[in-house]
């Protein structure tokens, strides 16, 4: 039987950001790189750079909705021999020094390989606090998917989903919405999108959940602009990427905190 939290730690962080009303900041790296026993190390980074929540993406071979930084991060993953199954051994060593709340950012195929089943017990085991999906529409998710008790079920609402598909897609949401403020991939860009204010309040007419938006955010003007409007602030591929230049480097975790920490003093101070 699964033993469930009594209050999920994303849930929980959200409630103290709007106590302070603050901004959270999510950092999002790909498990497993450039090494899995890179990654405690580089959560821990994360963490001194006062990052409030991390996603973990599990390393795939076919990230359709990645672009060319993230899937350069998986390869390196995968290079490295990560698994899903190293995944949650990788969560297990996060814990045992940190409570950070963490989610895993997959595609459907590689849980439905493990087994939908034994990947939620593993996630409720080990200590993730939500799953977000890319793939796998509400309306194909079974009953383990909607708004599962001891996991959140984040999902994403693009700039082009219609507002009766948001209404649907936050009804079978828990934890945040996750807004992607751009079409296409992930990636770096040089600017926020002008329709990502409106978009967000849209969003926030039909849910009390709170909107985090990401997808190009890569400095610390950027996610300024993101947190006068969200709940919280993403920032994935300017990470990845630096991890990728840095992966050799002694330092790279000092690297990481002095690169993400302007960022999220900026989110957290607007």
């Amino acid at each position: 039987m699964r033993k469930f939290p009594p209050v999920n730690r994303i849930d929980q962080l959200f409630q103290n950001i709007a106590t302070r009303n603050s901004r959270a900041f999510v950092a999002y790296l790909v498990a497993g790189d450039p090494t899995p026993s890179h990654t405690p190390g580089l959560v821990a980074a994360l963490e001194k750079a006062g990052v409030d929540l991390v996603e973990l993406g599990v390393p795939f071979s076919d990230p359709l909705a990645d672009g060319v930084v993230n899937q350069l991060g998986a390869q390196r993953a995968l290079d490295a021999g990560t698994t899903v199954g190293g995944v949650f051994r990788i969560v297990e060593q996060i814990r045992t020094t940190s409570r950070i709340p963490l989610v895993l950012f997959t595609y459907f195929n590689p849980v439905l390989h493990y087994g939908i089943d034994r990947f939620l017990d593993d996630c409720i085991r080990t200590g993730v606090d939500g799953v977000l999906l890319l793939d796998l529409p509400p309306e194909e998710a079974g009953k383990e998917w909607q708004a599962h008790p001891g996991v959140c079920r984040i999902s994403l609402i693009a700039p082009t989903t219609p507002e009766s598909r948001i209404q649907e897609i936050a009804a079978a949401s828990s934890g945040f919405i996750y807004y992607v403020s751009r079409e296409g991939v992930t990636g770096m860009q040089t600017q926020v999108s002008s329709s990502m204010e409106d978009r967000v309040a849209l969003i926030r007419r039909h849910t009390d959940l709170p909107v985090c938006v990401g997808f190009g955010i890569s400095n610390p003007e950027q996610a300024r602009a993101v947190a006068r409007a969200a709940q919280g602030v993403v920032v994935g591929s300017a990470i990845v990427d630096r991890i990728g230049t840095w992966k050799n480097e002694a330092d790279l975790e000092s690297r990481i905190v002095e690169f993400v920490r302007p960022m999220v003093d900026a989110a957290h101070q607007s």
